[in-house]
């Protein structure tokens, strides 16, 4: 066990810098976000729990709208989807990037013009294409030369779908292997480099009720340096280029995908989202007028940069345990409710809230309930040396794929999500309870 001397104290701006921006701590240990005090939100809703900050939300959309005035703003619904959030995102004026079946009815149930939305997919389903044509999807993301002719068919002689095809750039970029998906050792996309794109656009001219709007990439996730998007856009330029050469096609958009990094943990970087936006539109003029070719109109799909610094999730300490050097502090969550760190060694950094802790603290992993050794939700964080079952733990950066991703595993059930805003909290999503399990096991 290590144990760092060093005195508690209030929190500092540095220690918000990963939390939503309404985070305040009118006592020591007790903070507060959207006006509601976070131990009061753990009681009322019981834990694990989410909470999402609406106002840090709409804050972030118009913060994208703000630095790309001339652009198509996307979000990612992947990243966390409920109802609120597709009524929050639709009265900011974002689109929407969805990617089933599932994603689409929610949002379109809910009120969301389904001509601002665009699917995706590397391996859509008949469901999905059906689901999206049924209910007048704005673009579907052609990923694969076999989604040409099944679309066309769906379409019919006499219909219209605009579509935008996938392309590899082939560049390298991303946090992590399994979020990289810019290069040609991954699923998504059609080459550049040997033809297949260029093919399937190709099929795609012949096909009278397809309109192409323009080419689609995306380079990854957990992306913090302009560069990657520069280079994409000087690749799908020169391909754009290509195109014009040989059929005389003009393309209006280009989407750029999203994957905007941001930072888990006080001092780690961020995307500078101003510097993308003035250098790509720089790259973007420049490349189009070598070419020859007028500005598309740019898109761009964030998830992450949106939903992830807005939310928390709260913990309720089980147990406190010492084997050997090392101090096991157990919560009543884990991999069920966030497999990030287990998935992408994603690393966080809890807080006790609820109390102030004592005056020195001590160097413990937190790690989840379930059956699974790399259950383990922070490793190597500082905690207070007297922290105890029953304490709450806090752990910010938490509006993305965590209940996007959570699962079923030992039958927990999925935590809640609850809104704050201006000293209030609803809920959004109720909890998974046994019952829900019990009715979907048809079986005996």
């Amino acid at each position: 066990m290590t144990t760092v001397h060093e005195p508690a104290t209030a929190v500092t701006a540095a220690d918000l810098s990963v939390w939503p921006a309404s985070t305040t701590e009118p006592r020591q240990g007790r903070l507060a976000v959207g006006g509601v005090p976070l131990a009061d939100l753990a009681d009322r809703f019981g834990t694990p729990v989410y909470v999402l900050d609406e106002a840090e939300v709409r804050d972030r959309c118009r913060t994208y709208h703000d630095a790309f005035p001339d652009a198509e703003v996307l979000y990612a619904a992947k990243a966390f989807l409920c109802r609120a959030m597709a009524h929050w995102i639709d009265e900011e004026g974002l689109g929407l990037d969805v990617c089933s079946a599932g994603e689409l009815e929610l949002a379109v149930t809910t009120g969301f013009p389904p001509e601002r939305i665009v699917l995706h997919g590397n391996a859509k389903s008949p469901r999905d294409l059906d689901t999206a044509l049924r209910l007048g999807v704005g673009r579907i993301v052609i990923d694969s030369p076999a989604e040409i002719a099944r679309l066309a068919a769906a379409v019919g002689p006499d219909g219209h779908q605009k579509v935008m095809v996938r392309v590899i750039p082939g560049i390298s970029a991303g946090g992590h292997d399994k979020i990289r998906t810019g290069t040609e050792d991954q699923k998504f996309g059609l080459s550049t480099a040997d033809g297949y794109a260029q093919h399937a656009i190709a099929r795609i001219l012949d096909q009278p009720q397809l309109e192409l709007t323009g080419l689609h990439c995306h380079l990854g996730s957990q992306i913090t340096t302009v560069k990657p998007y520069l280079v994409a856009v000087r690749r799908t330029v020169g391909l754009m280029s290509r195109l014009y050469e040989q059929h005389g096609l003009v393309l209006p958009e280009l989407d750029l995908g999203g994957g905007h990094g941001i930072a888990y943990r006080p001092g780690e970087p961020a995307l500078d989202l101003t510097a993308l936006a003035r250098k790509v539109r720089t790259e973007l003029d420049a490349a189009c007028a070598a070419a020859g070719l007028p500005v598309p109109r740019l898109v761009i799909e964030p998830g992450r940069a949106i939903v992830g610094p807005a939310g928390v999730a709260l913990y309720r300490v089980l147990s406190v345990k010492h084997t050997g050097d090392t101090v096991f502090v157990a919560v009543d969550g884990g991999m069920s409710d966030n497999p990030r760190p287990a998935l992408y060694g994603v690393r966080y950094a809890p807080r006790l809230i609820g109390r102030a802790g004592t005056a020195h603290r001590t160097r413990v992993t937190v790690v989840g309930r379930h059956c699974e050794a790399g259950d383990v939700l922070a490793a190597d964080v500082d905690l207070p040396a007297d922290v105890h079952p029953g304490d709450l733990l806090a752990v910010p950066v938490a509006g993305a794929y965590h209940l996007s991703m959570a699962s079923g595993y030992n039958l927990v059930g999925r935590p809640p999500v609850a809104a704050v805003r201006d000293g209030h909290a609803r809920l959004l999503v109720r909890r998974e309870s046994l019952e829900d399990i019990r009715r979907r096991d048809v079986g005996l």
